[in-house]
């Protein structure tokens, strides 16, 4: 399907990028400090809804809202697999997986990119496949991750994780992916600023039920809370959700989802030097060879679109 948004200034993208990187990698540290007195999926329903009511008053605001009943139930669909099934199962899975690992995992999101968008454009008749450096990547990003979890399926040494938890992580990459394409390539989409401020208000009310059904609500006080708690909390509002989330949606709108999930790269970087600098998350050798083997495999990956693939058919994206 072709992308009918208008073409933006490669200077607005390469703001919206270097927001990703930096500013994403670090949320990573902040859910983990806030989960660890507020309850994940609780956290995040009172995160969305405060964010999103925010947003749609300043876009609302500023140029008014037009939104169709289909553009407002594609945004319900986008908040169930990218707010509740993505950063929810990163914050359950953060009560127990450091944040510098957990983004190591959230690394592999370009590898899921890359697959996504072969499948969408060879549902739409458009040759070609993934190629030899493709296949390289995924099973170099995959030995990666068989370092990163080996001491979690034995008696091993290292750190060991919860691989409940580490599937999580994995999971949430599948829903993030799934709901980002599915914005992308929706036949109507609703402006970005607008709908990236529906989908928050659509996900808190979702975490919310996640939330009780978790028995997270179970005798939980707000008092039991930490300060420090709530101040990871206001800070995932304004930047993980008011600048991260918005410029993550304006970019799938307004450039390749390749190039957008390039963020990998450089989150896991962010992110083990906070845990390390801030809560002393350990980056022992076995970890630092996962990391460098994951980045290299999401990396030949990503690059792999540059180049033809077997059959002489350029795998550049053309959706």
């Amino acid at each position: 399907m072709k992308n009918n948004e208008p073409s933006a200034s490669w200077t607005w993208i390469l703001l919206a990028l270097l927001t990703l990187y930096i500013v994403w990698g670090s949320t990573y540290l902040a859910i983990r400090v806030g989960v660890e007195t507020f309850p994940p999926f609780l956290m995040g329903s009172t995160r969305f809804v405060v964010a999103g009511t925010l947003l749609f008053a300043g876009v609302y605001w500023w140029r008014g809202i037009q939104m169709t009943s289909r553009q407002v139930f594609d945004s319900a669909v986008g908040a169930f697999f990218m707010l509740l099934g993505g950063n929810g199962l990163v914050g359950w899975a953060e009560e127990a997986i450091p944040s510098g690992v957990t983004t190591l995992v959230i690394s592999l999101n370009p590898v899921f990119f890359v697959v996504a968008e072969w499948l969408v454009s060879r549902r739409g008749g458009i040759s070609g496949g993934p190629n030899r450096w493709t296949w390289a990547g995924l099973i170099v990003g995959f030995l990666g991750l068989l370092i990163l979890v080996a001491p979690s399926l034995g008696e091993g040494t290292g750190e060991v994780f919860d691989l409940w938890r580490l599937g999580g992580l994995i999971f949430a990459c599948l829903n993030w992916t799934i709901g980002s394409m599915y914005i992308r390539h929706v036949r109507k989409p609703a402006e970005p600023m607008a709908g990236a401020a529906v989908q928050m208000l659509w996900g808190g009310p979702l975490m919310l039920v996640a939330s009780y059904f978790a028995g997270e609500l179970n005798g939980f006080q707000w008092s039991d809370v930490a300060p420090e708690a709530w101040w990871a909390w206001g800070y995932l509002i304004v930047a993980g959700s008011l600048l991260g989330y918005t410029s993550f949606i304006w970019l799938m709108k307004h450039s390749s989802p390749t190039l957008v999930s390039t963020y990998g790269y450089v989150n896991p970087i962010v992110a083990v030097f906070l845990g390390w600098w801030f809560l002393g998350e350990p980056v022992g050798p076995r970890i630092a060879l996962a990391s460098c083997t994951i980045i290299a495999g999401v990396a030949m990956v990503s690059w792999s679109k540059r180049s033809p693939s077997p059959g002489g058919e350029d795998s550049a994206e053309k959706a």
